[in-house]
């Protein structure tokens, strides 16, 4: 039986996906490791980061993002995703 587990994020992003060069510092800098590079590529040919559930809006992208793509929200109580 495959069970799906469930992920609790106490905040989400808002990743300008066009604006981004795809310089991927912003995957190790997350801790939870909620961030993964898409496949998918933008209007001028750069991959981007994409958000899992999980996220604790901790604006470590943002910090360390240098084309300030990411907008960080934190909710006030955690939100129960599905994992993926």
């Amino acid at each position: 039986m495959n069970s799906v587990k469930s992920r609790a994020s106490r905040g989400t992003l808002v990743i300008n996906t066009e604006v981004c060069k795809g310089c991927e510092l912003c995957i190790p800098a997350c801790p939870p490791g909620v961030l993964v590079m898409s496949d998918d590529r933008n209007a001028t040919g750069f991959t981007y980061p994409q958000l899992l559930p999980g996220c604790t809006g901790c604006s470590a992208c943002q910090q360390v993002c240098p084309d300030f793509v990411f907008e960080v929200f934190r909710y006030e109580t955690a939100q129960e995703e599905p994992a993926r």
